[in-house]
């Protein structure tokens, strides 16, 4: 079995982070498992984990009256879940499903928040990486709604 530690290190979010700040994640980290239909969080719960999917699929949901919860994007492996730790208030904005069984490392963002602050080189090497993710699911967003929008009116 691989350990955090040699995963966290290769993962492509975290490649090239210094030892000294990996194992400082690694304090913060443990692996969890879902299986289909398990809920990792709801809308407006305390955003207080975010995770890397090591194997499976998670479902991010909105919810609209009358319809019920709306898929508006799918992660699997390698890919990072949440960034509403980092932000206050720390609330979640969406509903977050496993739709089959799902393997991933949870790191606790009130942990990882405090070694932040401690250390800001760690800080600055965490937002910026999440900078990055942001701006990656932006452009996602913009490809969909040129989509949307650009279809052909009938």
């Amino acid at each position: 079995m691989t350990s955090l530690t040699s995963y966290l290190v290769e993962h492509p979010f975290l490649k090239g982070m210094d030892k000294k700040h990996i194992d400082l994640v690694v304090g913060c980290a443990k692996n969890v498992r879902y299986n289909p239909g398990d809920y990792l969080f709801h809308e407006g719960d305390e955003a207080d984990w975010f995770y890397f999917i090591r194997e499976g699929q998670l479902a991010l949901e909105v919810f609209r009256p009358h319809k019920g919860g709306i898929v508006f994007q799918t992660l699997g492996t390698n890919d990072v879940l949440g960034w509403s730790w980092l932000v206050a208030p720390y609330m979640r904005h969406f509903d977050c499903r496993a739709t089959e069984l799902t393997r991933a490392i949870a790191l606790d963002g009130n942990c990882l928040r405090k070694k932040c602050e401690e250390d800001h080189e760690l800080g600055y090497a965490m937002m910026n990486r999440f900078v990055k993710l942001t701006e990656d699911e932006l452009m996602a967003l913009r490809l969909q709604l040129m989509d949307i929008y650009d279809a052909p009116i009938k």
